[in-house]
């Protein structure tokens, strides 16, 4: 008898370890090119010093200071075409990822596929090719003035319009798939209830459809507005420096000033805005099944 049960709690214990060995690699590979290397840039953004004389850990705060500063342009351009991009990502997500869900019965999976297609293409060739969409002799700006849309020397390159086109259209399947996904899950039984208990068809979706969907709308709103915020290849293709944004501060301070530091000190304050409008987000609109 002891046996036995000396043999159930060894078994007990090797089913309690499951979890932690399967979490094992991911947290192992977090730790290696995540967590030390953020580390690591924690520390040198506190230095002072340049490429050429070495740099010195001084604990100097001034590169922080500077964002608030020096870069507060680039911070708004930054946060204002991501929540640009995720609104009409979601306005343009929603109804495309709900048609799919319940009106494409025998299509879905073909246009799932043509959602996806596009990022078989490097998202550099992506962005190059909206300049040839929207170069100043293209088929759009040509559309435009001709339905007096756009005046006669109007333009859409070089223009915040294209970078928000861009960032829409890239980060458009991130909004569109788990919306999809929350809305695929909704039994349609749920659906006939309310239209047996007399409710209309925007009472059902208000009620019904909205509420299971949320899941999807808050991780879609998340996969778009996070990238967005940190993008700099959309400006550097689409844009012009009166729209520059952190990411290409970034980049420059990194790549073309040597400025690490600096560099350092912008993205880490980056990630700490986002991190809270996230957290902000997720408490005032989140759902339990997202948070558990």
């Amino acid at each position: 008898m002891t046996t036995r049960t000396d043999a159930a709690a060894k078994a007990d214990q090797r089913r309690r370890r499951v979890p932690y060995l399967l979490l094992a690699p991911g947290m192992l590979w977090l730790l290696l090119f995540y967590v030390i290397p953020m580390f690591g840039l924690a520390i040198t953004s506190l230095q002072e010093g340049s490429l050429e004389q070495g740099y010195t850990f001084t604990g100097n705060i001034g590169s922080y200071v500077s964002v608030f500063t020096t870069y507060l342009p680039q911070l708004r351009n930054s946060l204002m075409f991501a929540l640009g991009a995720t609104v009409i990502g979601l306005l343009v997500g929603y109804p495309l990822a709900y048609a799919i869900a319940f009106y494409t019965s025998r299509w879905k999976s073909l246009f799932l596929l043509m959602i996806l297609v596009p990022f078989l293409v490097p998202f550099l060739l992506r962005t190059l090719a909206w300049r040839v969409i929207l170069a100043d002799q293209g088929v759009v700006v040509s559309a435009l003035k001709t339905v007096g849309l756009l005046g006669e020397n109007g333009r859409l390159l070089s223009t915040g319009w294209a970078i928000l086109a861009g960032l829409v259209y890239n980060y458009l399947a991130f909004m569109t798939l788990p919306i999809y996904v929350s809305l695929d899950k909704i039994e349609p039984s749920l659906l006939e209830a309310a239209n047996d208990l007399y409710a209309t068809p925007w009472t059902a979706f208000r009620k019904v459809t909205l509420p299971m969907s949320m899941p999807g709308i808050i991780s879609g709103t998340l996969l778009t507005f996070i990238p967005a915020a940190g993008d700099y290849v959309n400006v550097e293709l689409l844009g012009n420096r009166n729209w520059t944004m952190m990411g290409n501060v970034i980049q420059s301070k990194f790549l073309v000033i040597i400025d690490y530091p600096a560099a350092a000190a912008i993205s880490f304050t980056l990630m700490a805005i986002i991190v809270t409008v996230v957290v902000i987000y997720v408490r005032r609109v989140g759902t339990e099944e997202l948070l558990t």
